[in-house]
């Protein structure tokens, strides 16, 4: 990566808008200079690599990059939105998979989970004798919204969760003489559900169709998306960068790629490049992890509290 001419440059952008954008950036390094190092310096006459296509190392290293986002990099993306009154949540075009979704209200962020029953579903219209209906076309029929989206959306689906949708409304009951009363909470919730022992709303994900969808009552709230990327930057190559301490792996991964797909490779020497890039892998995620001193000190000192 080209080093900044100054620091003015790094700090303002050289005054030209926006003035963030080398904020960070000697972290990393980019797509093109990995895989123009990489033909410097690991293929030659003298390599085991040699004579391979410059599209062949840009694959390889952004499968790399690609495995790293899903597996080891902390880098989580956080994207705010109001929801609808369709009660959804558009997933950003760089999903891949969610790590935390929560409910910002009162200037709180409130943890939200992700219901363990489907809250969404598709559905086609019917005759009285329960026949499909097709159009001219004899395309299937399709109304606006299924009977349970219907029902979430009007806020009349009961749910499992302990929240105002509740079919006992919050309440825990008891049992006399075969008949079940819920006048009362009893204190110690005995025998609780830990699994829906939620009072927030649920969310359940529509990978296919794009969207999150939650239960009743979000309507107009802001939710707060966690969520990781593949880190390839909707395809412009030259946005893509990786951290500098997973820039000796990502070289790794690209050699034993290269070589597990070559013909009349020695097993013996696929089995090197392949230890070697497990190897560098480890100690990456040993770097990235940053384990300071610090921090463990402070939850150390959680040894001395006293327990009721």
């Amino acid at each position: 990566m080209p080093y900044l001419a100054s620091d003015y440059v790094y700090y303002e952008n050289g005054g030209t808008a926006p003035e963030d954008a080398n904020w960070g950036s000697y972290q990393y390094v980019t797509l093109q200079d990995i895989v123009t190092n990489y033909q410097l310096m690991y293929m030659g006459n003298h390599s085991l690599v040699n004579n391979e296509e410059r599209y062949k190392v840009l694959f390889h290293a952004k499968r790399a990059i690609q495995e790293l986002n899903y597996d080891a990099f902390k880098e989580v993306k956080v994207l705010e939105l109001n929801v609808c009154d369709q009660l959804r949540f558009v997933l950003p075009p760089d999903f891949v998979n969610w790590v935390r979704i929560s409910l910002y209200k009162d200037g709180v962020l409130r943890p939200m989970t992700e219901n363990i029953q489907t809250n969404f579903s598709n559905a086609y219209l019917q005759d009285n004798e329960c026949r499909i209906l097709f159009d001219e076309s004899g395309n299937i029929l399709r109304p606006q919204n299924s009977t349970i989206d219907f029902d979430r959306i009007a806020g009349t689906k009961k749910s499992i969760y302990l929240n105002e949708n509740n079919r006992f409304d919050g309440q825990e009951g008891y049992c006399c003489d075969g008949d079940w009363y819920f006048d009362y909470n009893i204190g110690a919730r005995y025998g609780l559900n830990t699994e829906t022992a939620n009072a927030n709303p649920t969310f359940s994900i529509d990978r296919k169709g794009g969207v999150i969808n939650f239960s009743s009552g979000i309507a107009d709230e802001l939710v707060i998306l966690e969520y990781v990327s593949d880190g390839m930057e909707a395809g412009d190559n030259s946005a893509i960068t990786v951290n500098k301490l997973f820039e000796e792996y990502v070289y790794a991964y690209i050699n034993y790629s290269i070589l597990d797909a070559k013909l009349g490779v020695q097993e013996y020497i696929v089995n090197r490049a392949r230890k070697k890039k497990n190897a560098l892998l480890r100690n990456a995620k040993i770097r990235i992890s940053n384990i300071h001193p610090g921090r463990l000190l402070m939850n150390l000192r959680g040894r001395g509290k006293w327990i009721k």
